[in-house]
């Protein structure tokens, strides 16, 4: 019989916080002015921590940016299931039903985009480095998460139809940006609805009743949705 494992000791666990501590100070500076402007004494500051110890915990700041983006990487897949499990209706209501929720979260003043594709562009000179495998990775799982779910649907070119659903939502990612306008993506959403709905085995009509997406409340968290 295996000997019963013993509870992780208090120097374990303080490291454990301690990482965690410097990635969540890493994530919000890195989200708000971008790897290139923020240096690791402004993130060990933010942290409460010594440079020397941020060191102790990542060998450099590249380190340090992979696990910005990394840390991203579940929870926001998980969000995005979440939007579209969370929409009534039929499968083009459920996908149209992310870019609505993203739509809302673009109008918080915070908001700043996609995360990963400002990391890669900010990169674009660097196709190694490992925040830009985790980027390009984190968009191929939402791919195929999505192929999975048109496939289960019944829809046969469930491949080239999850390409263009994050074709349109990267684009309008960078659309909104750009212009602050997150009707863009509102209008994306529109256009995702009806390639799916015409996708479908037995198409379904797509109603262009106005839907916008609920405005972002007092005391709501851009840090909630996906970036």
């Amino acid at each position: 019989m295996a000997a019963p494992t013993s509870a992780a000791s208090p120097k374990t666990r303080e490291g454990n916080t301690t990482r965690e501590r410097i990635v969540a100070a890493a994530a919000k500076l890195f989200y708000a002015e971008g790897i290139r402007a923020v240096g690791v004494d402004a993130v060990a500051e933010k942290a409460g921590v010594t440079k020397r110890t941020l060191y102790y915990h990542f060998r450099s700041k590249d380190d340090l940016v992979a696990a910005y983006l990394e840390g991203r990487d579940q929870p926001n897949l998980a969000l995005f299931r979440q939007w579209f499990e969370g929409t009534t209706g039929a499968l083009p209501d459920k996908v149209e039903g992310i870019f609505l929720n993203l739509a809302r979260a673009a109008r918080h003043p915070k908001w700043k985009g996609c995360g990963f594709l400002r990391t890669s562009a900010e990169l674009a000179n660097l196709p190694g480095h490992p925040a830009i495998k985790i980027g390009a990775a984190h968009k191929k799982k939402f791919e195929r998460w999505l192929r999975d779910t048109f496939a289960e649907a019944g829809i046969a070119g469930a491949d080239e139809l999850a390409r263009q659903m994050l074709l349109l939502l990267d684009g309008s990612f960078a659309v909104v940006l750009l212009h602050r306008d997150a009707s863009y993506m509102e209008t994306a959403g529109a256009a995702a609805a009806r390639l799916v709905a015409a996708a479908l085995p037995h198409p379904v009509s797509v109603a262009r009743t106005k839907r916008p997406a609920p405005r972002t409340g007092r005391g709501s968290r851009a840090n909630s949705a996906p970036h």
